[in-house]
């Protein structure tokens, strides 16, 4: 399991910290855990399902070409 930091995690998912507060309120962003008295960490696996939550609901939307095999 591999932690990240947060500007790292802004820089991954290309969001202001700003944006990723906002989602993280909404409950639709992974919360940080706690790794010191003033720091926090994002667990990588938790962020790359995020990620790979935004692809699959982006193909959802788009129309299905028909297969003709």
């Amino acid at each position: 399991m591999k932690v990240l930091r947060p500007k790292a995690v802004y820089a991954l998912v290309g969001l202001s910290p700003m944006q990723v507060w906002r989602l993280r309120r909404a409950g639709r962003f992974p919360e940080p855990i706690q790794l010191g008295v003033n720091s926090k960490g994002f667990i990588k696996e938790e962020i790359d399902a995020w990620i790979e939550t935004r692809v699959a609901e982006r193909d959802a939307r788009r129309p299905q070409l028909p297969n003709n095999s």
